[in-house]
This record gives C-alpha cells, sequence and structure tokens, in this order.
C-alpha cells in the first residue's frame, strides 16, 4: 500500500470516526434537585367539601379563579389588566425574544447556504506563477456566481446542549410569563379590594358626620335655650369638625388607591373611576392542599427549576470546548475572467473544504479559558439549584402566612363583632342617661366614638380578610375552581 493512498483512507477513518460522535453529548444528566416537602401546611385547616383544586401542572390554565368573590366589577377590571397592563406586555415580549433565541439556536445546527456574486481584481505574485523575480505579471478580473453551503457536525453535543439550554430559557420566561399574569391578577384584586374598605369605612363617616351635625343643631338650640353650658356644644363641634377630617383623609387614600389602579389596568389616572360601593364581608374559604402540589402549580417554581434545567445544559456547552470541531464547507458555481463568460458550461467550478482555516479544530493552549468556561457553568447551576430551593422555601412560607392570616382573622371577627355590639348598647344607654341628666355629655361623646372605633375596625378586618384570601390563592398558584353540584 503506497503512502498516497494510505493518507486518504487515514482521514477517511478519522472523518467516519468523528461522523460517529455527532450527537453524543458530554452535558452531565439532569436530575431535579430534592427538596423538603412536608405532609401538610402546618396551618391548615381541614378543606372545604365546597371547593377542590385544579390539575396540579404548570403549563394547566390557571383559570380566572377571582370569579370565587361572584362580584361582576371586580370580573371586568381583571379583563380590562390582562389587555392592557404594560408590564404584562413586556413579559410576553420578553417570553416572544426567548422564543426567538430557541429558533437561532436550532437554526444553528441546520446546514447554512448563500448565494454570492461579483468581481475580484487580483495581481498574482511572480513567485507564484514560477517566475523571476523582477517578471511582470498582469492584473486581471474574476467573475465569480456561486452558492455556497456551511454545516458543523454536532460533535459531544455542544450544538445540541446549546439548543435544550435555549429551549428551557423559553419555557422558564413563559413559567415567568405565567407569574406576572397571576401577580397582575392578585393585585388587581387587592388594589380593588383596598378602594372597596375605604369606602365602607367612608360609609361609616358620612353616618357619623350626619349624626354629629344633628347633635350640634340640638344641642344648639339647648344652649340658645340656656338648658346646657357651652361646653357640650363645644365639645359636640369638636367630635363634628374630627370626623370630617378623617372623612377627607379616607378620601384621600381612597383616590391614591383609584390611581394605582389605574396604572395596573394600563390607563392614566384621569380615564379612570370607580364608583363607590362599600366591601361587604367575604364568605370565601380557598382549602390549602398538598405541599407537593406547589412544586407543579407555582409558575415561579417551575422558573426557578427551567432555569436551573438551563444551566445544566450549559455546562454542556462548557465540556464540549475541550473536544474538536469539525465544520464542512463547499461552494458550487461558475467563474471566469469575463462577465460574458461566467455562465457558461466551460466556467463551472467547486471547492470542498474550508476556505478559510481548517475543517477540524481543536484549541491546544488556551490559558485556562475552557476550564474557567466549565467553572462558571457549575457555579452557575449551583447558583440556580440554590435559587429553586429558596423559591420552594419562599412558597411553603406564603401559604403558611396565609393559612394562620385567614385562621386567626376568622376568630378575630367574631371578637370583633361583639366588640362592636357591646359599643352601640354603651352608646345607646350613655345618650339615655344623658337625657336623663344621670352622666355629662362627655360619657355620650366617648361611646359614641368607641362605636366609631370598633366598627372602623371590622371594616378594617374585613379588608384584610379579602387581601389575604386573594394572598393565599396567589401563593398555591391561583387557577381555583369551584366544584361542580
Amino acid at each position: 500500500m503506497t503512502p498516497s493512498t494510505t493518507l486518504p483512507r487515514l482521514a477517511g477513518g478519522l472523518l467516519a470516526s468523528l461522523l460517529l460522535l455527532a450527537g453524543c453529548s458530554v452535558a452531565p444528566t439532569y436530575e431535579r434537585p430534592a427538596v423538603a416537602t412536608p405532609a401538610a401546611f402546618k396551618e391548615a385547616a381541614p378543606a372545604d367539601a365546597n371547593w377542590k383544586p385544579a390539575e396540579p401542572a404548570d403549563e394547566a390554565s390557571r383559570g380566572e379563579w377571582w370569579t370565587v368573590f361572584r362580584d361582576p366589577a371586580l370580573n371586568r377590571l381583571e379583563r380590562d389588566a390582562l389587555a392592557a397592563n404594560q408590564d404584562l406586555a413586556a413579559a410576553a415580549a420578553r417570553l416572544g425574544q426567548a422564543r426567538a433565541l430557541e429558533q437561532a439556536a436550532h437554526a444553528a445546527r441546520l446546514p447554512q447556504i448563500g448565494v454570492g456574486f461579483g468581481p475580484t481584481r487580483q495581481r498574482p505574485s511572480p513567485a507564484s506563477q514560477g517566475l523571476p523575480a523582477d517578471a511582470d505579471t498582469r492584473t486581471s478580473t474574476l467573475w465569480r456566481g456561486q452558492a455556497s453551503i456551511a454545516y458543523e457536525v454536532d460533535l459531544f453535543g455542544r450544538l445540541g446542549s446549546a439548543e435544550d439550554a435555549a429551549r428551557l430559557d423559553a419555557e422558564r420566561n413563559l413559567a415567568l410569563f405565567g407569574a406576572t399574569l397571576l401577580a397582575l391578577q392578585a393585585d388587581v384584586a387587592q388594589a380593588y379590594f383596598l378602594i372597596r374598605e375605604l369606602d365602607a369605612a367612608q360609609a361609616l363617616y358620612v353616618d357619623a358626620v350626619k349624626l354629629r351635625t344633628d347633635t350640634v343643631q340640638l344641642l344648639q338650640r339647648r344652649f340658645d335655650e340656656g338648658d346646657i353650658a357651652e361646653l357640650d356644644l363645644a365639645r359636640a363641634r369638636s367630635e363634628l369638625s374630627a370626623a370630617r377630617s378623617e372623612s377627607l383623609g379616607l378620601a384621600r387614600q381612597r383616590a391614591v388607591a383609584e390611581h394605582a389602579l389605574a396604572i395596573l389596568l394600563g390607563k392614566s389616572p384621569a380615564e379612570f373611576a370607580l364608583p363607590a360601593m362599600p366591601l361587604r364581608r367575604l364568605s370565601v374559604d380557598v382549602p390549602a392542599g398538598l405541599p407537593s402540589a406547589l412544586l407543579e402549580r407555582r409558575p415561579d417554581i417551575a422558573a426557578a427549576e427551567r432555569a436551573m434545567a438551563a444551566a445544566n445544559a450549559r455546562v454542556g456547552v462548557a465540556r464540549a470546548a475541550w473536544f474538536p470541531r469539525l465544520s464542512l464547507t463547499g461552494a458550487l458555481g461558475y467563474e471566469s475572467g469575463g462577465l460574458g463568460d461566467l455562465f457558461k458550461y466551460a466556467s463551472r467550478s467547486f471547492v470542498l473544504g474550508p476556505l478559510v482555516g481548517t475543517a477540524l479544530s481543536l484549541p491546544v493552549f488556551d490559558g485556562g479559558a475552557r476550564d474557567a468556561g466549565v467553572k462558571q457553568a457549575r457555579a452557575a447551576y449551583d447558583e440556580d439549584s440554590a435559587r429553586y430551593r429558596q423559591t420552594v422555601l419562599q412558597a411553603f412560607r406564603e401559604v403558611e402566612d396565609n393559612l394562620v392570616q385567614l385562621r386567626l382573622l376568622g376568630e378575630q371577627h367574631r371578637e370583633q363583632d361583639s366588640a362592636v355590639s357591646a359599643a352601640e348598647r354603651a352608646a345607646r344607654l350613655a345618650r339615655l342617661q344623658y337625657r336623663e341628666g344621670a352622666v355629662s355629655y362627655l360619657n355620650v361623646i366617648d361611646s359614641e366614638r368607641s362605636v366609631l372605633q370598633q366598627q372602623r375596625l371590622a371594616v378594617g378586618l374585613d379588608g384584610e380578610r379579602a387581601r389575604s384570601t386573594v394572598n393565599l390563592i396567589r401563593a398555591l398558584g391561583g387557577g381555583w375552581m369551584p366544584a361542580s353540584g
């Protein structure tokens, strides 16, 4: 066997071996890290038979969970926010970018084909033509019209790992879009219930102002008739002014809350107004379900897990830098010295192999850059793993927080209702005793002030319970649907 035949055979054998390696990946096998999951929530109460959770899967539809409050105004606001909120539009744009990057990573695994046309003006050196150094060579024009093709064989899974990482990034952005959507829905509901709580408090002060206005008028007549001292009238006027001041403060808070809600809806505050409607006490109980369901239901947990999987794929990309890269290139077309002869049969030409560089390349010394790349990729994976575990722990905490809030709020409501009833009875007795002359007007003022204070606390608990219910649904990943009868 001659050397001239041995070399091509060795090259062919090497090329065949490299092609067999195409598709072999050096990326580590991905396994979701284990997290400690309790068997049940510490603060959970027995589940209400009137409710059931939707199928626990992050890709499942979240559902219009806010409809459980049976509030048409809230339903309308949620639809408006979905259509016009700019944070949601930005999240959708980020998802579009991630999907485009996934498409680009997939395109890198396909052959790249291009066409070109144009002249080359050149003058060869005398040495390249085998002429003396002082020989005169002629300048010529070479016209080319060619199609080129380039393809990188995916040795050791470098391109495949990069595509996997891009795909997982797109899935992460899809989960983040779901998290943004759920946060928006919850923020709209919370802002709405805050405004309704302020409306309920405002209604209390409207009644208080009317009652104290009537009282001032009555005491003014009695003072004019000489039946009472001016002290009682001055105290009554002070209470009236204080009630009006509190009413103005509530109006200020409501205006600010309404402006915030307008922004969530994608509107300017000037073009949005919400009619006043006092909050009514909610009777919605949401079961917590099983803690393990959070790992599938919450979009932020899904996003953290997908980020971790993408980091694992990038470890494979970094490892593949240690192995050879094989790029196959070629060109086919026409070339001639004159434009008129360019597309003649005799002008055909082709090039098989790299026009510049080599087909098979492997860095020998890079000062430790490849080793640093692998270390950086592994450290990024470790960081994402820690973030995933922390996200799960935070999710458990949020559920527990809102469960205990709702449980204790229920007990607090019962005690507060008793306090309101007792304060109202004390006020009636004080007014009766004042008319009989048994007590001073100061007792009446104190008792009426106590009634207003206890009623205000009750309204605040109603609002807090509504917002805690929204927070619990958000912490559980949303998507709750009422059980069918």
